[in-house]
């Protein structure tokens, strides 16, 4: 494979001869007509010094050409120095990617790779010299073999003026096709280019083959490209690099611009083509190329309309290679490039990143392990970062190191953030706003939390992050949403930009002293959509009476462990008046609340999130008939006490009041509520459950664990239609299930229909008579009954068919057990 930086070549063409048949007529000419075009040569009559031994000469200066032109005539196989040359341009071909063109001077191409009349003759001669099993006459012979069966010329009887300009322009455009410039320093990409080489099948010749390359931007693509195409565009009729097809297709004529140079570079030195217009272009391509074996490498791509104007596989010859480098996967997609022949260019690994950073910085002088450590920090493997930050650290001191480092932790540097910036310039508006979200807030939170947070605010989550993935801005690993630094830090510098002087004119806010300048006093109109703060420890921050009033765009809100000296001001102008007021608020451990004000002019919530606020004492009366809200979440409310006397939010969906040990009763619902699935009351003081709990029609799951103030449950629960889960564990004063009580609704035939899991451990209970109606809970299939006062099993429970887990551990008073159902998980003492 040749290497991704190309070696230094001395010559364009190293001549392989039988000097004495042909050094002063057909070589003299072929030598003549390269010098006068320019195409230096190596011929070994010239070039050798007087004292060098010939044979190391001649094998440096093989591995020194770019091509080598082996003129087998009727005595080449007689000279041992014209074979050990063989044997080594046969080795440079396969090792170095040396080019072998072989011209087959009035002898049949058979004769050689055969070995056949004079080259079987001469070869007799070194057998009997050097003896048949001789290894130097072995590798003779199949270097011989191997040559005869290169394609190249046969000259016979023919015009050898002729021949000589054939050879001259096929040499003059093979060299035109130069090797591209890769890097300054391609640290990591030759093992990719073997990875990808496997991916084209080079060996096969059938039909056509597409390969995708795909990756960040600044991650290393079009280096790995031209590494790519440097090592393999030799072995094609044409080929052709097109770099910025983005940048260039924005022209007035970008895509016919395009086609015109994918013409020319595959049919040079013809005559140039034009194009004067992209359906033209396409059908000169098909004409032209429809039967060449091309290498296309198309760099930059970001619309499928440059895929359909440039690259159509059926267009090209068989054996044809076409690949694609881009930030969009689904590009590729549309395009029929199927996951398998899609390559993901990813960050260097620390020993490649180190090794970047320290070529471009150019040290004379060890540097300190933790500025080092600091800087391949920031880049996070990204090669554009390594070698911008390699060439501004380059030769400096130890201080330079710290201050740049310190300033590109607050301002990013506008190379890579321009580079990374052009992705972001491609993308929606919907897409823009949810990775500004994500950039400034969501870094490390998990899928769920933070599509339910940017679907609040009416954005379109599900394909925002399916085109954020698949241009390689966001990832997920483990269901976490993962960011790369310098990608982070871009988004936050392109909201910075908004204002850099005040934080009040940009969209998103974030950092505790711009929320705090932005929130101290009225702000008049400004321009913020959303604040997220999430601090670590409880912190004090000075709130003016009106700083909400005039947020007319703000639609997220989230306050995490934040104190006002004023906790009653703070609790008023968090639902503060004003249009277009968010729907996911969260105040999680916000130590400043004590009091849920009025909600009636907060129209747009859906989500309120109250866990752990410690001196929460109050919700406000408006919670109960709040049109939209979906969820609430008042967990870990210890002082929680004042709630409203009845529910009818009709928009509710789950309602958490676990581990509220203050609060006491559970309020009415007066009317249906149909969407209320989910209700959590462990660990809260309430004695029962109002008899309307059955106008919780939804509801799904009721967790009730360790209410140990719990007395009763109402018969009323069997109405609960939809309940698929029922945990009461833990409640020691609850000493009675209810019995089921046979409805007078004619279309309730049993109770609690769908109830799948029923959890009883650790209440007091001394009977289980409400088992032996089997009209109710007939889906029953996991019952817990640990720890508690029971006696007896019913009968009735080997009908439960559904039953396959049931526990009575600990259940000490038990006195019969009797016949169970089959295929049952039962577990006891003894």
């Amino acid at each position: 494979m040749a290497s991704s930086s190309k070696p230094e070549k001395n010559y364009d063409v190293f001549l392989s001869f039988r000097g004495a048949d042909l050094r002063n007529n057909f070589i003299g000419h072929l030598y003549q007509a390269l010098y006068r075009i320019g195409i230096y040569t190596f011929r070994d009559s010239e070039e050798l010094k007087k004292g060098d031994q010939i044979s190391p000469v001649l094998m440096k200066a093989i591995e020194e050409s770019c091509i080598a032109i082996v003129v087998f005539s009727k005595n080449y196989a007689s000279s041992r120095w014209c074979l050990k040359e063989l044997v080594k341009i046969i080795e440079c071909k396969e090792q170095k990617n040396l080019t072998v063109l072989p011209v087959f001077y009035k002898v049949d191409p058979r004769e050689v790779r055969g070995c056949k009349n004079s080259y079987q003759r001469a070869l007799a001669k070194h057998e009997s010299k050097f003896g048949k099993e001789s290894e130097n006459v072995k590798r003779w012979k199949k270097a011989l073999s191997d040559a005869g069966n290169l394609s190249g010329w046969h000259l016979n009887d023919g015009d050898e003026s002729e021949l000589i300009q054939e050879i001259v322009e096929k040499i003059s455009t093979y060299l035109a096709q130069t090797p591209l410039h890769v890097a300054k320093h391609p640290v990591g990409i030759d093992s990719r280019v073997v990875k990808l080489k496997s991916m084209l099948n080079l060996e096969s010749d059938d039909g056509v083959f597409m390969v995708g390359i795909w990756g960040q931007g600044g991650i290393g693509k079009t280096s790995l490209a031209k590494a790519l195409y440097n090592a393999i565009f030799r072995k094609f009729q044409g080929s052709c690099f097109l770099e910025n097809i983005r940048e260039t297709s924005e022209g007035t004529k970008g895509l016919v611009t395009l086609q015109e140079i994918l013409l020319n570079d595959i049919l040079l030195p013809q005559q140039r083509l034009e194009v004067s217009n992209v359906d033209g272009g396409i059908q000169l391509i098909q004409r032209r190329l429809g039967r060449k074996k091309v290498l296309l490498i198309l760099d930059d791509v970001d619309d499928l309309r440059q895929l359909n104007t440039l690259a159509e596989g059926k267009w090209f010859g068989n054996g044809s290679r076409i690949i694609v480098t881009t930030i969009d996967k689904h590009l590729l997609t549309c395009h029929q490039i199927d996951h398998y022949h899609v390559y993901e260019v990813k960050a260097l690994d620390d020993s490649q990143a180190h090794d970047l950073l320290t070529k471009h910085a150019l040290q004379t002088y060890q540097i300190r392990t933790d500025l080092l450590d600091s800087a391949l920090n920031y880049a996070k493997g990204l090669p554009l970062a390594l070698e911008v930050l390699g060439s501004l650290l380059c030769g400096t001191t130890e201080d330079v190191w710290e201050s740049t480092l310190m300033k590109l932790s607050r301002i990013p540097d506008k190379k890579i953030t321009n580079v990374l910036k052009v992705s972001y310039d491609g993308l929606d508006e919907n897409e823009k706003e949810i990775f500004l979200h994500i950039a400034c807030f969501f870094n490390g939170q998990t899928r769920e939390y933070t599509k339910k947070v940017l679907d609040s605010c009416d954005l379109l989550t599900v394909v925002g992050f399916d085109t954020l993935i698949k241009r390689s801005f966001i990832r997920f690993e483990l269901g976490i949403l993962k960011v790369h630094d310098l990608i982070q830090a871009m988004g936050k510098d392109i909201v910075n930009q908004e204002c850099r002087d005040d934080p009040r004119r940009r969209s998103r806010l974030w950092l505790y002293d711009d929320v705090a300048d932005a929130l101290s006093h009225d702000m008049g109109d400004c321009a913020i959509k959303a604040i997220v703060l999430e601090l670590l420890e409880p912190t004090e921050m000075c709130i003016g009476p009106e700083a909400f009033t005039n947020m007319r765009r703000l639609r997220l809100l989230i306050l995490h462990n934040v104190q006002d000296s004023f906790q009653e001001c703070l609790s008023q102008v968090v639902f503060a008046v004003f249009a277009g007021f968010p729907k996911f608020e969260v105040f999680s451990y916000c130590e400043w609340l004590v009091r849920i004000p009025n909600l009636s002019y907060t129209p747009n919530l859906e989500e309120l999130d109250f866990c752990n606020c410690k001196n929460l004492v109050e919700a406000h009366e408006s919670l109960a008939y709040h049109d939209k809200l979906r969820a609430l979440n008042f967990s870990g409310c210890s002082k929680l006490s004042t709630f409203p006397n009845e529910l009818k939010s009709k928009n509710l969906q789950t309602l958490i009041l676990e581990n509220c040990p203050k609060f006491e009763r559970f309020p009415d619902i007066p009317h249906k509520l149909e969407a209320l699935y989910q209700l959590q009351l462990q660990g809260t003081a309430i004695k029962e459950l109002p008899a309307s709990i059955e106008h919780l029609v939804s509801l799904k799951e009721l967790f009730l664990d360790k209410c140990k103030n719990l007395v009763s449950l109402p018969s009323s629960i069997y109405k609960l239609q939809n309940l698929e889960e029922l945990q009461v564990k833990g409640c020691t004063n609850l000493v009675r299930f209810p019995k089921y009580e046979d409805s007078a609704d004619p279309c309730m035939k049993t109770g609690l229909s769908k109830l799948r899991q029923l959890d009883l451990r650790r209440c007091n209970l001394s009977d289980v008579e409400f088992l032996e109606n089997l009209s109710c809970f007939p889906l029953l299939q996991t019952l817990e009954l640990t720890e508690n006062n029971i006696i007896a099993l019913p009968s009735s429970i080997k009908k439960r068919d559904h039953l396959y887990f049931l526990s009575v551990e600990n259940c000490h008073q038990l006195q019969k057990i009797p016949e169970l159902p089959p295929f049952l998980n039962f577990y006891a003492d003894n």
